[in-house]
């Protein structure tokens, strides 16, 4: 294996039962790589970190690993290890939880302790001494991410890493992420911490994978375009067909559909309402993050927050839509 490659795939294959998840898959991760596995759901992109882990193996195929990987994988489900007491039976405090992994970690030329890293990541000296019991799920992850790159990994596997972070952190890791200078390989659909923190994407399709040329944005956009020229082109498959029967000379080229007055400014009221909607969203993610003793009015913030990522959601498919058609 070439010495600047990390991570090598070579023709994988993965079942699941008597479904094909991974087919023929070629992946080669360099040094200093900061790549995004994207595809919808169900399309194999866990699986394929869980490969890169070790905590599943292919049933055809080769993976291999550079001779000095060092792993820490992030993922939706694993700060619950955070759990539990320590050696002695008491209550793990959250300091206790890092230091069991190092003491401290080089960060920019420098030395930074455990507490110091607590720091970065919003663990005051005061909470850093609370047992780890009384931390809320979002600072569970918080901690957990603190506990995985304190072990100076130079290999990073994130599974959807910003699910349940609140603003502050999602800042702290990106500015973490800009500093460090291991590889990185994300699975995720937020498409500003994409924008921001990758360089490299690939994309299921069918159980394959394939590069993409463009950052995360830009993929979004193709993709939109993709499915509605799919969906055009089998609205029109019957008329064509119709056509065809009664004449036989081919179809001249069809004039592509402009944009209504009334698309027109729907298009224009979402460019204004989606930056709206995304700051009531990040406004939002801060008072669930102060947590509060409430938990009425937390439920409920819960379900405006939820009721507003749909909405986003939504106004950016129908905005990829709407601006891909001509003006």
């Amino acid at each position: 294996m070439n010495p600047e490659t990390i991570v090598s795939f070579e023709k994988v294959n993965k079942w699941f039962g008597q479904f094909h998840v991974l087919r023929d898959i070629d992946l080669q991760v360099r040094k200093g790589e900061r790549i995004v596995i994207c595809g919808p759901s169900g399309s194999g992109k866990s699986t394929l970190l869980d490969l890169i882990a070790g905590r599943r193996q292919a049933h055809a195929g080769r993976i291999e690993l550079g001779s000095t990987v060092k792993l820490a994988y992030f993922d939706q489900h694993s700060h619950h290890v955070l759990e539990g007491t320590d050696a002695a039976g008491r209550q793990r405090k959250v300091i206790d939880v890092v230091k069991e992994a190092a003491s401290s970690v080089e960060l920019e030329g420098s030395t930074l302790s455990a507490s110091q890293l607590l720091e970065r990541f919003l663990f005051p000296p005061a909470q850093q001494h609370q047992p780890v019991s009384k931390l809320s799920g979002g600072e569970r992850r918080r901690l957990h991410l603190c506990r995985l790159l304190i072990e100076a990994p130079n290999v990073l596997l994130l599974d959807e890493p910003t699910n349940d972070l609140d603003v502050q952190t999602l800042t702290v890791l990106e500015d973490f992420l800009e500093d460090f200078r291991g590889c990185v390989v994300v699975v995720s659909h937020d498409r500003y911490f994409l924008d921001r923190t990758v360089d490299r994407l690939f994309s299921f399709e069918n159980s394959e994978l394939h590069r993409f040329e463009g950052n995360y944005s830009a993929y979004l956009e193709t993709s939109a375009a993709r499915q509605e020229a799919a969906r055009l082109a089998s609205a029109t498959q019957p008329a064509q067909a119709a056509s065809r029967s009664e004449r036989p000379e081919p179809a001249g080229t069809s004039t592509p559909r402009r944009r209504s007055f009334k698309e027109s400014r729907e298009l224009a009221d979402l460019e204004t309402q989606l930056p709206l909607w995304e700051e009531q969203r990040r406004q939002l993610e801060l008072v669930l993050g102060a947590g509060g003793s409430d938990y009425a009015a937390l439920e409920e913030l819960t379900q405006q927050l939820a009721q507003l990522s749909e909405r986003i959601h939504g106004g950016e498919e129908r905005w990829l839509a709407l601006s891909e058609l001509a003006g």
